[in-house]
């Protein structure tokens, strides 16, 4: 069984948000404890595992599920590049490639200068009450909160500047009280001029991940949010972690359009 790791969202490596993923030729996924125990292995956010499908009349090519060190989740946007970046690299797609995952149809399309745009659901964001304690847990004020829906299962909150966001040091096991999968923190960009219109950072303390690097599903959430705010449906996001990455999200109604580029880091096999 071939590994690779893929930091996704970036153009460079050690870089963007690492993914595993392992293709399979044929036939069923192993069983669910077995794709379990090799995500807890690569020990990365997600680890994505795809499959071809034989009948391509349920409209996809590929079967693609995504695991994190703890468990299996509904959506996942760097690992979902990331996969296509590798059915790209290796010949075993080209053009669009549809994929069948718990949330529905995706697809990624690869472009000429090696960028892939994915086709994802657009969250749909809730206006909610700040919950008890997210204050004192973040420790910044929000201006305002809100649900993003099932198949993100976070809450999002909006702080004042970007210098909040970047500066949080939040108690992440407190965080993890108040959503499914975690918190979204985002506030619009100091200085647009830079590159970027807005800033997030995205910390999952329920399903493994004190503070993912970058997160393709969050902004879902995010492009509605912020096209709804700068009135423009084209963005670009700056996710401010420790690595850093950049999406830029086209919002088309009920899709969310991402777009990243990948590179791949590491191909080894596993043994056991």
């Amino acid at each position: 069984m071939r590994i690779r790791i893929v930091d996704a969202f970036t153009d460079r490596p050690f870089a963007g948000n690492p993914a595993g993923v392992v293709l399979f030729d044929s036939g069923e996924f192993p069983d669910d404890d077995r794709l379990q125990r090799i995500a807890a292995e690569v020990n990365l956010s997600e680890t994505a595992f795809a499959r071809p499908l034989a009948d391509a009349s349920q409209g996809a090519d590929w079967a693609l599920r995504w695991f994190t060190p703890l468990t299996e989740v509904d959506m996942c946007g760097h690992a979902t590049l990331a996969t296509a970046h590798v059915l790209h690299a290796t010949g075993a797609a080209t053009g669009t490639v549809r994929f069948a995952a718990r949330c529905g149809v995706l697809t990624a399309t690869a472009h000429e200068d090696g960028s892939i745009t994915l086709d994802f659901p657009t969250a749909p964001l809730t206006p909610v009450p700040l919950p008890e304690g997210v204050t004192e847990a973040l420790g910044a004020e929000v201006l305002s909160t809100y649900d993003t829906g099932p198949h993100i299962g976070d809450l999002m909150v909006e702080l004042a500047d970007e210098k909040a966001v970047r500066s949080l040091a939040p108690d992440v096991r407190a965080l993890g009280r108040h959503s499914r999968r975690g918190i979204i923190a985002t506030a619009p960009a100091e200085d647009p001029a830079r590159g970027y219109d807005y800033v997030s950072r995205c910390f999952f303390p329920n399903v493994g991940i004190d503070e993912d690097p970058v997160t393709g599903s969050a902004h879902t959430a995010l492009a509605p949010f912020w096209s709804g705010r700068l009135g423009r449906d084209d963005l670009t996001g700056l996710q401010a972690s420790a690595r850093t990455g950049l999406v830029r999200t086209g919002l088309r109604g009920g899709r969310t359009l991402l777009t990243g580029s990948a590179v791949t880091v590491i191909e080894g096999d596993l043994l056991a």
